[in-house]
Parts: structure tokens; sequence; C-alpha cells
């Protein structure tokens, strides 16, 4: 799409470099809490490690997985991750191609909360796997017919693509921090050096920068349903009641758009108040994303109602005892409490326009973010203990599932893990990508650049 400025060149030039301004200087100063914001993540990260250790010297036994709960917090962790990451499709792809160009000054955020997401979404299976060889059998010995195969090769494909869609457009900046950046350490600069391939805005390389970005903004589409559908599939091609279903693709690939765009709320907060970027990352984005919230909030509502309802009209034996466990048994103050304050409180609020501002907006968006990691578990751990034959001749902790500290700590430690990856990208490289918001206001820097060498 053809963007005109009315601005002059001087006015142009301004503008650019007031916006490289104002981008660069989060990686030019760190303050106290920035350093104890680190330091938090690091200890966080550090007592995972620790728990994983144990982990691996005494196996599994050390959680609270059992013969019938196999599934568990990690298990609930991966759905969780594979959900984010598809924010990135959702904003950068979806956005992109159907011209709304409000969403220009949060693509990057979205793009690098997906491959940090996707990127533990693989460790946490590893570490579910209780040994951590059996990746490598996997690999050698693998069987096309099972759906955990499909799910390594879709999410190996997805993390593949996300990579090169947050790293192609981030080319411009990476070359704008090598040449403005010379007060940084000498293996910074080298590093910005390598990493822009010789970027220096070319008439040739912005034409395969673009090519590539459009290329890969259609690519991503369907590798990002995929990756949820196949996810999904592992469940539905298990023998479970409340598994099987083949509603589960497009339930969870709602849910997972939901449960992302959470996540670039939250982003867009903090980034917003932290690096003072109100300039770029206005109301006005608030209340595009808390009207797409309310669209997201009510296209999941339908796929919950439409897998809840049937099995429950049938109301088969062992459905029955899952529904009742949901509905009004143990796990119902669980459920209820995901289905109000993370679905449909927000849904509600959000058709209110003073609810769209960035801080309650921000309040909206946590409470939906954990209850899409809550919804994630109650999918998993009450099916798990809900078989079609009953429970009977085991030990009593066998019949009841709750992550032991390790669980915890190791969990803990990857949603650290990728809040850590955020962090450290948005400390070497600028968070909004100046080129695209400069463009969407009608500035072109190759042509601002072709103009100003004449």
């Amino acid at each position: 799409m053809e963007h005109h400025s009315n601005l002059t060149i001087e006015q142009q030039k301004i503008e650019r470099e007031r916006m490289r301004a104002a981008v660069l200087k989060p990686l030019r100063t760190s303050t106290i809490w920035s350093k104890l914001w680190i330091f938090f993540l690091v200890t966080v990260i550090g007592i995972g490690l620790y728990a994983y250790y144990i982990q691996l010297s005494n196996g599994l036994k050390v959680t609270a997985l059992r013969d019938y709960a196999s599934w568990g917090a990690y298990i609930s962790n991966f759905i969780f991750f594979v959900a984010i990451s598809l924010c990135g499709s959702l904003i950068s792809s979806i956005l992109r191609l159907t011209n709304f160009e409000w969403h220009w000054p949060i693509t990057r955020i979205a793009e690098i909360i997906a491959v940090s997401a996707i990127m533990f979404a693989g460790l946490i299976i590893i570490v579910d796997m209780g040994r951590p060889d059996r990746i490598y059998y996997l690999f050698m010995y693998y069987r096309l017919q099972s759906p955990i195969v499909w799910d390594v090769v879709v999410v190996a494909t997805y993390f593949t693509v996300s990579f090169l869609f947050l790293y192609f457009p981030l080319l411009p900046s990476i070359a704008m921090c090598r040449d403005l950046l010379t007060e940084k350490p000498k293996w910074q600069r080298k590093m910005y050096k390598i990493l822009a391939l010789g970027w220096d805005g070319n008439h040739a390389q912005w034409k395969i920068v673009k090519r590539c970005v459009n290329i890969l903004s259609i690519l991503v589409i369907p590798l990002a349903v995929s990756i949820h559908t196949v996810t999904a599939w592992l469940f539905a091609t298990t023998l479970r009641p409340g598994w099987d279903s083949t509603n589960f693709g497009p339930y969870f690939v709602a849910g997972a758009f939901l449960a992302g765009t959470g996540c670039v709320i939250l982003g867009m907060a903090v980034f917003r108040k932290a690096y003072h970027l109100e300039e770029y990352i206005t109301e006005r984005h608030f209340n595009f994303m808390g009207k797409l919230m309310v669209f997201l909030c009510l296209i999941y509502t339908y796929f919950n109602v439409n897998e809840y309802l049937v099995p429950a009209y049938k109301m088969k034996v062992a459905e029955s005892h899952h529904l009742n466990e949901l509905f009004t048994g143990n796990e119902a103050w669980l459920y209820w409490s995901i289905q109000i304050i993370g679905m449909a409180l927000p849904a509600l609020l959000l058709l209110l326009k003073p609810f769209r501002k960035p801080i309650p907006l921000t309040v909206i968006a946590f409470f939906v973010v954990v209850g899409a990691w809550l919804k994630r578990y109650i999918i998993v751990s009450p099916i798990m203990l809900n078989p079609y034959l009953p429970i009977q001749n085991v030990p009593d902790n066998w019949k009841h599932y709750f992550p032991t500290w390790v669980e915890i700590a190791i969990i803990s430690a990857s949603l650290a893990g990728v809040l850590f990856i955020i962090t450290l990208f948005s400390r070497f490289f600028p968070i909004i990508s100046n080129w695209e918001v400069l463009e969407g206001k009608g500035i072109d820097l190759e042509e601002l650049d072709e103009k100003t060498q004449k």
C-alpha cells in the first residue's frame, strides 16, 4: 500500500530523528528497576534449573505425575506457550494483510512474544519427557502416524518462520543501532555489524526485505493455525472423556488468539510506561486492542458453549462424571472463575469505552492471561483423572493431582525465561519498528534517503 506525506523533506528528517531518539533512548540508559527486574528473573530461572536438576537426578517421581495423571502442569504450560505464540500471526500478519495500519507500533512486541513463547514451548516438552535423551529417539524412530511427530514438525517450522518474521523487519533497526550506538562496548557493536548483514538501505535491500515480509505474512497464518490445531489433535486422538471432540482444533485456535491478544496488551502497557513511548503506543491502540479482545471473547464463548453443550446434552456415563466435576464438583470453583473472570466479564466490560483505556484494559488483560493458563490446566488435569474405566486398586494420591514444588519451580522458570528473552531483546534492539511506523505516517525512509543524497 502506498503512503504519501504532506510533510516537507526537512520535516520528514526531523520526524525520523525524533523517533530514532525515542526508540534508542531505552538502549542507551538503564535504570535500577530494570536491573532489579533482570535479577529477579535470573533468580527464578536459577531456582527452576535447580529443580530440573533434582528431577533429572531422581526422575519424575519428584513430580505429582502418575500413571493416570501422566499429563499435568507441564503440558498445560506447553499449550499456554503455543497459544500466546499465535499473537505474532494475529497482530503482525492478519492486521498487516488487512491494512489495519494502527498496529505498526506493536508488531515487534507481538513478534518477540511469539518467538520466545514457542521456544519455551519446545523446551517444556523436553522437561515433561523426564529423560531428555528421548527427544533423540523421537527423531530416530519416529512414526508419521503419531500426532506427537506432527506437533514437533509444526513447532519447529513455526519457530523458524516466526524468527524470520521478527528478523527481516528488524534489519533496518539493527543497522541503525550499528551506526548510532557508537558508545556501546566493542562486542555489542560487532554483534550489530554481523546481524545487520551489510544493510545500507539501498533500493535492492528494501525490495528484498519488503518482499520477504509480505511472503512471511501469508505463510505464517496457516502455520499458526496448524500448530494449535495439531496440538489439539494430541488430545482429540487420545481416548479420554472430554477430549473426544472434532471441535478441539478451532476451539484451541480461538482460545489461543484471545490469550495472545492479552499478552500483547500487557506488553504494550509495560513498554509504554517503562520506555516512555506514550507518543507511539497511544490510547488509540489500547482502544483498538480492547475492541479486538471483545470480538475474540465472543468467538471463544461460542466454541466453549459448543464444546460443553453437546456432551452435556448426551450425558454419557464417563462424560457425565467429568462434567459434574467441572460444573458442580471439586473443579467447579476453578471452572466458573475462569469462565466469568477470564472471559465473560472482560467481554462485557470492554463493550464500554472507559474500560478500553490503558490502565483498566491492562488489568482486564492480566486476568484474561491468567485465566488462559488456568483454562489449559482444567483441559488437562481433570480429564486425565476421569478415564473411561474407573480408577481402582491404586494408592489414594494417584486419584488426585496438584503440582509439586519442583513442577511449580520449573514452570515459573519457563515463564521467567520468556520474560527474560523479551527483556533482553528490548535492551539490545528497538521495541518499535521505526521504519514501519514512519511509513504508516507517509514517510518512506528509502525515498527520504534518496532525496537527501541528491
